[in-house]
């Protein structure tokens, strides 16, 4: 009897240990990702394809909780605060400042891995690009000397334009610091600026309408995570308006923008090595902040000619993608 009952034991204590063996053999890392859109686009692809390259497959190397804001910014914090909860092992955010403060704001434990933010330092997310300081890292663009480039861009594209409307989030914590910059470049240039700040969407119409009454020859908008979710509509209103516009990155000049530039959705791969790394033990403190690499010029013939504008040569040229 006492053989029968050792032996049931020790069969029992094996299943239990290949069953627990099993469960743990199954475990893969679990990641968070948030954005302010209503749905994955370019920088989502490229970060899934460069998770690939580094040996994770969604759903059976790691698992992906995806969390979409639908383009209402009070979701965010909600959204955060439900990844902290998940207890995730990384969060990586897209989307800009609202994003990454909603995250900072939910947890100072779990690792932060941010794109697409303007000025990182500046916005008090990390001490400085080569030591964060803290849980976030990731990837920032130093916004103020871009938007200067698409105010060039805007002279070289529109040569006799001496008057450039600026279309910017009010809310946007770095507008200062762009106005600043496109400011010291437009007298170099001999161009004046006419800024139109926006809180809502529905005062986007009005302020294109008043920048076409003030006879300007082009619209550029800087970087903004908010009037990003709104390119479509203000692309079309500008075409409307016989309005060139140059915008921050190649999704708008997609949407109807004439030109944009900006980083390459390429870049959001980097994110995945981020997250390797801190799943490998790394901690985002010891991580320097990268800066994009790659940037892309691309412009959109379509509108040109909707508009009646014809492209310099030497602009044309430099194209990364051309739209027909």
């Amino acid at each position: 009897m006492n053989r029968t009952f050792l032996w049931i034991l020790t069969v029992l204590l094996v299943a239990c240990m290949h069953l627990a063996e099993a469960q743990q053999a199954k475990k893969i890392p679990r990641i968070g990702y948030i954005a302010t859109r209503s749905g994955p686009e370019a920088g989502e692809k490229a970060f899934l394809q460069g998770l690939q390259s580094l040996g994770y497959i969604e759903g059976q190397t790691i698992a992906i909780e995806w969390r979409f804001a639908q383009e209402k910014f009070d979701r965010l914090p909600d959204l955060a605060s439900e990844l902290v909860r998940l207890k995730v092992n990384v969060i990586v955010t897209s989307g800009g400042y609202p994003t990454v403060q909603a995250v900072k704001n939910a947890t100072t434990t779990i690792p932060i891995v941010m794109t697409g933010v303007s000025d990182a330092v500046e916005l008090g997310f990390v001490a400085s690009l080569t030591c964060s300081g803290g849980n976030i890292t990731g990837i920032s663009v130093l916004a103020p000397e871009l938007s200067g480039k698409l105010l060039e861009l805007a002279k070289e594209a529109i040569p006799k334009a001496s008057r450039v409307a600026v279309l910017a989030y009010s809310s946007s914590p770095n507008w200062k610091l762009y106005f600043k910059h496109m400011d010291g470049t437009a007298r170099s240039l001999g161009v004046q600026l006419l800024a139109f700040q926006v809180r809502e969407p529905d005062e986007i119409e009005s302020a294109l309408d008043t920048a076409r009454s003030k006879r300007a020859d082009a619209l550029v908008v800087p970087s903004s995570g908010f009037l990003s979710l709104y390119r479509e509509r203000i692309c079309d209103l500008a075409a409307q308006s016989r309005l060139p516009a140059i915008a921050s990155s190649g999704a708008w000049a997609e949407q109807g923008c004439l030109l944009a530039y900006g980083p390459s959705p390429v870049g959001f791969g980097r994110a995945a090595t981020y997250v390797d790394k801190i799943l490998r033990g790394a901690k985002p403190s010891d991580l320097p902040v990268e800066q994009p690499m790659k940037f892309e010029l691309v412009i959109n013939l379509k509108t040109a000619k909707q508009i009646g504008l014809t492209i310099p040569p030497n602009v044309l040229a430099r194209a990364d993608k051309v739209i027909k």
